[in-house]
């Protein structure tokens, strides 16, 4: 297992972590959690990602249960969770969602209590929330590191104008200000990693956790020829996932990168990591996997990242041509 630096911090996280995302209450039972987080841990995995509203709750529950059994040292991995959402879904009232001081810290109180902890390694703002002054925001995240609750903190899916604000109020306030960010980054989404916080990683070095670097099992190319009933494009509730990955353009973009995948002799779920991985702006990028053989699978991105040189970058350029260009007006 490779381990970088989370941006300028000195947190050092696997640059292939845990997530729960979907998986976890919704697609798998604690035995397969306990199988898949201890496959991960023994393979070099330290960081395991989830979030408030993953399973409404019971995502956090489940991984908290996982971790009390292992009883692994609390100092040998890191732990994230992400608020704005609230995990009461459509009972959310005032104040149990969003970045608001009240709602951030029960809602880190809360992830404490799921997943059986005394404090996270990592909290996201899992939005930006226009409705709260970043000053509120910045201040609440500074001050529950200094009650030792959390350890960093970091933004997810926020602009990179967004970011470099909150940097900016937590200079001028002599504060902690936020050292990762969580984007979706994979082949087809691209423009945040390779554009949008490109001044973001000169100026201030974030770190970055990335997501669906399989966009949601795209990538894996077993949606090439419809949607297998076990997966999660056919769980009720997702088909917003199903809307943006399913067009006639992209498929035949995956269908051309299994052939370059099988002419490496590599599967294309590795190859898809490896070419996120690649990126030396991605601090991990967050796996998650329901079967035992997909993890073990998606691991062997490690081996592929050296097989990717720059004649084989420019043959997934040329099947992709979706390479963001900067604007020079």
């Amino acid at each position: 297992m490779e381990y970088r630096r989370m941006g300028r911090s000195g947190l050092q996280l696997s640059v292939l972590s845990f997530g729960s995302w979907v998986t976890f209450h919704k697609q798998i039972a604690d035995n397969s959690a306990d199988l898949l987080m201890g496959l991960a841990y023994d393979n070099g995995i330290n960081f395991f990602d989830n979030a408030e509203v993953y399973a409404l709750g019971e995502s956090e529950k489940m991984m908290g249960r996982v971790l009390k059994a292992k009883n692994w040292d609390r100092t040998s991995y890191t732990l994230s969770s992400k608020a704005y959402f609230g995990w009461r879904g459509k009972e959310n009232k005032p104040n149990q969602t969003g970045l608001s001081r009240k709602h951030l810290t029960e809602a880190c109180h809360e992830a404490l209590q799921r997943l059986q902890t005394d404090y996270l390694d990592i909290f996201f703002c899992h939005r930006p929330d226009v409705n709260v002054p970043i000053e509120e925001v910045v201040w609440t995240m500074h001050n529950l590191i200094q009650q030792g609750k959390i350890l960093y903190w970091g933004t997810s899916q926020w602009s990179g104008a967004e970011i470099m604000e909150a940097h900016r109020v937590a200079g001028v306030n002599k504060l902690v200000g936020p050292t990762v960010e969580q984007p979706q980054y994979n082949m087809f989404e691209r423009f945040k990693m390779e554009q949008d916080y490109l001044p973001v990683f000169q100026n201030v070095g974030m770190g970055t956790t990335i997501w669906s670097p399989l966009a949601a099992g795209f990538l894996t190319g077993k949606y090439n020829n419809g949607i297998p009933a076990d997966s999660r494009l056919a769980i009720e509730g997702f088909d917003w996932l199903k809307d943006r990955w399913i067009q006639d353009a992209k498929l035949e973009k995956v269908k051309k990168l299994a052939v370059l995948a099988q002419e490496m002799g590599v599967s294309l779920a590795a190859l898809a990591i490896a070419w996120t991985i690649k990126n030396p702006n991605t601090t991990t990028a967050i796996l998650g996997a329901t079967k035992p053989e997909q993890l073990t699978e998606n691991l062997k991105a490690l081996d592929v990242v050296k097989l990717i040189s720059e004649e084989i970058n420019n043959k997934i350029e040329e099947i992709l041509q979706n390479k963001p260009k900067m604007d020079l007006s």
